[in-house]
């Protein structure tokens, strides 16, 4: 007789969450720990891997595997893992800093291979952890503990980026907008391919405010446009703005009975080219409404599916150990 698998419906570690009263951490692991027991997916089939960075605890706080890297190489401990268990979900957890600094690379090579691989990176435009350092992710003036006359660089964006290295799954969310938050990670989380998602997050201590424009209810409305597959991009308070694609930019139009509807941009989370998803990651506040959504979910061969299978059965792996560890301390090159 078949015994029914187990459903775990409370993913909460018994460790005491230390974050920053009010940061937007919390509201990002809320939301992880609501969708998670709707995968049906055993929390021992579950891996969460993290890097250095405030973001870098949340595998502490879930009730799954977890690994708590080094700064930056959580992509690459990811794709490792995910090479040689490709039955386990395994998440990546990361900053602006951790991801974008010394873990550019990791992160970029992990898209590009297309690892089956689900990548979080809270952005704060800010090291919190380490006191309040400007990150990748600042923009320029910015005043921190490191540039007391301001920043002087031009920042990265994390969703041109993205793209840039082919992810098959690209999106971006808010921590304090639960429902679409809770949808993002969950489709996220049904991907199959690298998905990435850019959630914006409050540090209060270091960088408060950063996001007001997107997360204010009196003004958001004006200044964040929300993507949903094959309609028009409209926003505004009144929804009287929309978004057209103008030769190769995009420009704000008025939305009334004058408006040519055919000419609005229809988003189009399949196009296999990401040419207009990239116009959509360059749109940025103030000059223009910033997306929350999916920008592009495709269907491609992961770095599983294009490798061999390398994997060696337990015995051997064991008995190639012992050969390894017994060989002796020199080599001879021929």
């Amino acid at each position: 007789m078949s015994v029914a698998p187990k459903k775990t419906t409370n993913f909460s570690s018994d460790q005491e969450v230390r974050w920053c009263p009010g940061c937007g951490d919390f509201a990002i692991l809320a939301q992880m720990k609501k969708i998670l027991p709707l995968l049906n997916i055993e929390p021992e089939n579950i891996v969460f891997i993290s890097g250095i960075g405030c973001s870098s605890r949340f595998p502490y706080y879930l009730e799954t595997y977890g690994m708590h890297g080094i700064h930056g190489r959580a992509p690459a401990i990811a794709t490792g893992l995910k090479r040689v268990r490709p039955d386990l979900q395994v998440w990546v957890v990361t900053g602006d800093g951790d991801g974008l600094s010394i873990g550019a690379s990791q992160l970029i090579h992990a898209m590009r291979r297309n690892v089956d691989i689900k990548i979080l990176l809270f952005n704060n435009r800010i090291y919190g952890l380490t006191k309040g350092q400007f990150s990748p992710t600042s923009p320029p003036g910015l005043i921190t503990s490191s540039t007391p006359k301001g920043t002087a660089h031009q920042p990265l964006y994390p969703l041109a980026l993205a793209l840039a290295s082919n992810a098959t799954f690209v999106a971006r969310s808010i921590d304090t907008n639960a429902k679409h938050l809770s949808n993002i990670l969950k489709r996220a989380a049904e991907h199959r391919g690298t998905a990435f998602v850019e959630i914006y997050q409050n540090c209060h201590i270091y960088n408060d405010g950063a996001f007001d424009f997107a997360k204010n209810a009196d003004i958001r409305d004006e200044h964040t446009v929300e993507l949903i597959d094959g309609k028009p991009l409209i926003f505004g308070k009144e929804k009287n703005k929309a978004i057209q694609l103008n030769g190769t930019s995009l420009e704000i139009v008025p939305l009334n009975e004058k408006t040519k509807r055919d000419n609005l941009l229809i988003h189009n989370e399949e196009c296999s080219s990401p040419a207009v998803a990239h116009l959509l990651a360059d749109m940025q506040y103030p000059n223009m409404p910033e997306v929350i959504g999916v920008l592009r979910a495709i269907n491609a061969p992961t770095h599983n599916d294009r490798m061999p299978d390398e994997r060696l059965p337990a015995d051997t792996r064991v008995q190639k150990l012992k050969q390894f560890f017994n060989a002796g301390e020199t080599w001879e090159i021929s």
